[in-house]
């Protein structure tokens, strides 16, 4: 019989609907029994294109003797961390406190009142290799919750102080150090230098990328980076950027085939990855081999991002446009098997040339370069990488690199083909409205920098299905969303905010349409007004009527993906010198303050929010463009503009086929117009606007000085 999680709508709780495991989602109902039974709950928080995840499943919640030592001892509570992200974000810190690590499934024990007094990520059914087994682990616990208590409301109630300190923020006031890091550029340079000096120490000359195995993207380090260079002309954080672009392209973290990202790598060289694709890696390094192909002009990197834009948009795209949350690691039961090859399927599926060719290219070897984790060895299997730099496979065939590409691209046409008969990985079909707001962006961005109108008409479909469907009857966002699925929609997040803020900026600076605009201010001014600390300044994570847990959560670290709060004091900055709103200004500078402390302990934690920084001590612009839509000098004045590195410089179009609705929302464009009748274009810093130029090159010297 099923359980409780049969009527739920998300994938992930869906997956554990037939566990022997009387599960129980989030809720209510789950609080009352454990306080009805007088039980502890046993929470479990994964999703459903987790690895780990599947193997805790098949070897401990399947299993009808460690179901009836949880039963027994506890109320299960079951939680997709995807759809309720302000729950794994509480439990995930404690386990992190407690155990100096964090990763799913997360495994944390409540009491009563949700307070954690342990926490663990994957556990055996039986102890093995230094981890408690759940069947010592369970009647341990239940001993102790029946016979010493008060030890556990101890751990409980310590716990639960430590995590309200961590979060503790001193008001912006409070500290003139704090105060002055805006006003002193050397305080802001010594943070922005310290970031960039702990990534160059931890950078991988030999492989590219940062620190030991396993390797992660973070996109985020790369963009700090390529700002870094952009202000300084130091040219090693551009070394640093490109040797891990490269590296991870060329690597089998990369799909070579199917095309996309996987979640990161498990080796030191970018071969073996954790073969989950998420969304959110595709946007954010969409973003950044974007801005490193607008920093150098390579075009590898136009390339590594029209790539990922081609794999979004036929495997991650849902109804009407909306884009879904992931793709999972495993097939038919087993991590990596729909990706891997064999020497001898590649022989049988090509003509011997070819086969030559493509086993030679991608670092094939006859008994394999692949060593599943869980089978603890080889068993013929090679993941596609390149083994060299393409222009020297080329220069060692005597081929000329361009008709060796178009050869390869073929050749993974025929491949494409034959693995599309294989059993695909599941797909995790949630929309959530912050993955989506960084798709939207990324899309948005693309269009613009690529000349490829059919991303922004991607993009712009996607931000009209979120906005129409993601908000309650309130007229809130809300978080998630399943076609399929039913029930209410969980609450938005700050990250729901903050990162559909950045999706309708770049919505906006690629279209020009000055409703996207009037969208971004109305969305930050809703942010703000259910987010904000009036204490430090900064954001909570969840809005000021969310459910209450333990604690609530207010951070600014750059994870996985950049925290809201990074990113929130982005687009308010950039927000505030598009409209000239100095009170939004404002408000991303007491983000900059409230977390200023953290980022002297630990900068390159906060590389995202030290961009924003950075952004907010610089010289940055915001160029006005007066002219009609489809007059070529305006057009000339926005593709100068689109053609270069300028993460520093705001973008408007004031368009006097109807200048209205810009005009209503920036006072100071009013005055602006054509100069001697042609397009002009107005360079604009700290509130105030330049003389008119009429040239592209006029318009670029001014923003050079």
């Amino acid at each position: 019989m099923p359980n409780r999680l049969a009527l739920e709508a998300s994938p992930y709780l869906l997956q554990h609907a037939e566990n022997p495991v009387d599960w129980y989602p989030w809720g209510e109902e789950a609080f009352e029994a454990a306080r009805r039974e007088d039980k502890p709950i046993f929470l479990s928080v994964g999703y459903s294109t987790c690895h780990w995840c599947h193997v805790m499943e098949r070897e401990s919640f399947e299993n009808e003797r460690i179901a009836a030592l949880l039963n027994a001892a506890f109320i299960c509570v079951k939680v997709d961390r995807e759809e309720r992200p302000d729950v794994d974000d509480v439990y995930m810190t404690a386990c992190n406190m407690l155990t100096g690590a964090g990763g799913w499934p997360l495994t944390v024990l409540l009491d009563h009142d949700k307070r954690p007094f342990f926490a663990a990520t994957y556990l055996p059914p039986s102890s093995r290799m230094g981890r408690v087994g759940l069947d010592e682990l369970v009647p341990r616990v239940d001993e102790m919750w029946r016979a010493q208590r008060d030890k556990i409301m101890e751990a409980a109630e310590s716990v639960t102080d430590h995590l309200l300190r961590l979060d503790r923020l001193p008001p912006p006031q409070s500290a003139e150090s704090d105060a002055a890091l805006l006003n002193a550029s050397s305080l802001a340079a010594a943070l922005l230098d310290a970031a960039q000096a702990d990534l160059a120490g931890r950078f991988d000359a030999v492989h590219g990328g940062f620190g030991p195995a396993p390797k992660f993207p973070a996109p985020h380090n790369l963009l700090f980076l390529l700002r870094r260079w952009r202000r300084t002309g130091d040219p090693e954080p551009l070394r640093m950027v490109e040797s891990t672009l490269r590296a991870m392209r060329a690597g089998g973290v990369f799909d070579h085939v199917g095309l996309g990202f996987h979640r990161y790598s498990t080796d030191a060289r970018w071969l073996v990855p954790h073969f989950e694709k998420m969304l959110y890696d595709q946007a954010l390094l969409a973003m950044t081999y974007l801005e490193a192909y607008q920093a150098t002009r390579r075009d590898e990197y136009a390339a590594a991002a029209r790539d990922i834009f081609s794999y979004v948009l036929r495997d991650l795209s849902g109804p009407r446009g909306v884009f879904l949350t992931a793709e999972d690691a495993d097939s038919e039961g087993v991590e990596g098997r729909f990706y891997v090859w064999t020497a001898e399927e590649i022989r049988a599926l090509l003509s011997p040339e070819d086969a030559a060719l493509y086993l030679d290219v991608y670092g094939f070897e006859e008994n394999g370069n692949y060593e599943e984790e869980a089978a603890g060895g080889r068993n013929g299997t090679n993941i596609p990488h390149l083994a060299e730099p393409l222009e020297t496979t080329a220069a060692r065939l005597g081929m000329e690199p361009d008709a060796l590409r178009r050869r390869l691209e073929t050749i993974r046409g025929a491949l494409f083909q034959a693995r599309g008969k294989r059993v695909r990985p599941h797909l995790d079909d949630k929309i959530l409205t912050d993955l989506n707001g960084l798709m939207i962006a990324a899309l948005a961005y693309g269009s613009r920098v690529l000349g490829a109108g059919e991303y922004l008409e991607a993009a712009v479909r996607a931000l009209s299905f979120v906005l129409r469907n993601l908000r309650g009857e309130d007229g809130r966002l809300r978080h998630a969303y399943r076609p399929a699925g039913g029930g209410p929609m969980p609450p938005g997040t700050l990250d729901d905010h903050a990162f559909l803020l950045w999706g309708l900026l770049e919505v906006y600076r690629t279209g020009y349409d000055p409703s996207r605009l009037k969208q971004a201010l109305d969305l930050s001014r809703e942010m703000l007004a259910h987010f904000r600390d009036d204490r430090s300044g900064a954001l909570f994570f969840t809005a000021h009527d969310a459910e209450r847990l333990p604690v609530r959560r207010l951070d600014a670290y750059d994870a996985a993906v950049p925290s809201g709060n990074s990113v929130a004091a982005h687009c308010l900055l950039r927000l505030a010198r598009m409209i000239h709103a100095p009170d939004l200004e404002s408000t991303a500078h007491d983000i900059l303050r409230a977390f200023s402390a953290k980022m002297k302990q630990l900068p390159a934690g906060f590389t995202h929010l030290l961009s924003a920084l950075d952004q907010a001590v610089g010289s940055g612009a915001t160029v006005v463009v007066n002219g009609f839509r489809t007059d070529g000098a305006t057009r000339a004045f926005l593709h100068a503009l689109d053609g270069r590195y300028l993460p520093e410089t705001e973008v408007m179009l004031r368009p006097l086929d109807d200048p209205e609705p810009l005009d209503d929302l920036t006072e100071y464009t009013r005055g602006q117009g054509l100069l001697d009748g042609r397009s002009a274009a107005y360079v604009c810093r700290d509130f105030a606007c330049a003389r008119p130029v009429n040239t592209p090159e006029e318009m670029l010297e001014l923003l050079e000085e």
